[in-house]
């Protein structure tokens, strides 16, 4: 981050979109846009000169969408944070960002309040996803085959502390607000986190919240 701002690119097809996002992103301090995209390609070329910290970027663009840009970016940008933004309400495309590297979630509808907490997590670190998608995950997995709560439970093996960070986790509270309210070190909750990635097989927080909740280990 230049001069203490947190570099953003929008990406979207639609200018009347961007332009309102990037009207919303002025008025928060700390966060700047440096550039705008309408594709996927777009994107990859503004990175060859310039140096955003997130990209704001909407799934479904021309030419290149945003799961195969992200895939691409994250490969070679690995640095590069990316939040997707979606009206779409299958959450097959979720998952797809999810496996592209993509660290947050909003769907466009999102107030202001929630992008803001989004950039800041992310830009943390920090993975993040709207409690509205979480919901509309929730609710579609009827369409979707799920391993049931006990079983998964019984073979996965959770401990109850294992447990315990997941369903906070799930709830997008950071390490340390888990290990405030959990009174463990923010190292044992990391370790935690690591042993739950092993479990479920899942590469990062973002996918071990995809699966937690697809496979019902927890309860939001």
């Amino acid at each position: 981050m230049s001069e203490g701002n947190i570099n953003i690119i929008i990406a979207d097809d639609h200018k009347m979109f961007r332009d309102g996002i990037s009207y919303v992103l002025e008025k928060i301090k700390g966060v700047k846009v440096i550039g705008e995209a309408s594709t996927g390609e777009d994107v990859l070329n503004l990175l060859k000169t310039m140096k955003p910290d997130i990209i704001l970027m909407d799934i479904s663009m021309p030419v290149l969408d945003g799961i195969q840009a992200t895939k691409k970016i994250t490969a070679e940008y690995p640095e590069l944070k990316v939040i997707a933004l979606s009206m779409f309400g299958d959450q097959d495309y979720y998952y797809k960002m999810i496996q592209s590297g993509a660290k947050g979630f909003l769907l466009k509808e999102s107030g202001k309040d929630e992008l803001e907490q989004a950039i800041f997590s992310v830009s943390r670190g920090e993975n993040y996803f709207s409690q509205e998608l979480l919901r509309k995950i929730i609710f579609n997995m009827g369409q979707t085959k799920y391993i049931a709560q006990d079983e998964a439970s019984n073979i996965i093996k959770l401990t109850s502390r294992e447990l315990d960070v997941l369903k906070l986790t799930c709830r997008g509270l950071s390490n340390q607000e888990i290990s405030d309210k959990l009174f463990i070190s923010t190292k044992t909750v990391e370790g935690h986190k690591t042993s739950l990635l092993n479990k479920t097989n899942t590469r990062n927080t973002a996918s071990l919240i995809v699966f937690a909740i697809k496979n019902k280990l927890v309860d939001l």
